[in-house]
């Protein structure tokens, strides 16, 4: 199984933090967020991590080096001259990515608890072209969720609320977790190029009628480390890798 892990965010919420490091060496519990997820990526069966980098790229892949790769595969994919988002990184990386199994795919500055191997479980279960890990807590940004799967997603913010297809059956809001998996084939229906989240050819997919499925984070710990207050509650719940 291969992971992907997206570093190359350029962190600007945790300034001055990341003025002289990029947000995957930021550390919680004294360990760097990209050694929590790897740790756990690989406990978890992946044999090949993928890291997608921008700034301080040849920092990271130092770290990597330095951590003998957490014992398994390590490749990673440069983007430049800005970070590419979720969609655009995960399309660049995708010659590094074998075929032949599941792709988990995890956002750097996520820290959680959730059991990667019932998410796995969950996604071979379903047959699902994609599974996202999602939980019922409060957010300005939600997906929508039916009978069938992926639907739609909201975006308070923005004021947007778009809807790839009608619903079938009730529609449920759920918070996305930055935590999922997909099928290899997924990689080769990515149309869309350049600087975009992964949650549009998502919608795009579920449109055409693709099967996106989410498994409930519900009640595991889950913390998106994007600013100071932030960081400061994952040093509390997360004092050591998960």
């Amino acid at each position: 199984m291969d992971a992907l892990i997206f570093a190359a965010g350029l962190g600007t919420r945790l300034a001055p933090l990341t003025d002289d490091r990029p947000k995957a060496l930021v550390e919680v519990g004294g360990v760097p967020l990209l050694e929590h997820v790897a740790r756990r990526l690989v406990a978890a069966g992946a044999t090949r991590l993928v890291v997608n980098v921008c700034p301080f790229a040849d920092r990271i892949e130092a770290f990597l080096r330095a951590r003998q790769g957490f014992g398994v595969e390590v490749r990673v994919s440069r983007e430049a001259p800005a970070p590419l988002e979720t969609g655009g990184g995960l399309r660049q990386a995708a010659p590094l990515l074998r075929r032949d199994g599941p792709i988990l795919l995890h956002n750097v500055d996520v820290l959680t608890d959730l059991p990667l191997a019932s998410l796995l479980d969950a996604h071979a279960r379903s047959g699902a072209l994609a599974t996202l890990a999602v939980m019922d807590r409060p957010s300005s940004r939600r997906l929508l969720f039916d009978d069938r799967g992926l639907l739609g997603r909201v975006d308070d913010v923005k004021g947007v609320r778009r809807e790839a297809r009608p619903p079938a059956g009730a529609v449920v809001e759920r918070a996305f977790c930055g935590v999922h998996v997909i099928d290899p084939t997924l990689l080769d229906r990515l149309t869309e190029s350049g600087v975009f989240s992964i949650l549009d050819p998502y919608l795009r997919l579920a449109g055409e009628g693709a099967i996106l499925r989410p498994f409930s984070a519900d009640g595991c710990r889950w913390i998106d480390v994007g600013r100071p207050a932030d960081l400061a509650r994952a040093n509390a719940s997360f004092a050591a890798p998960t």
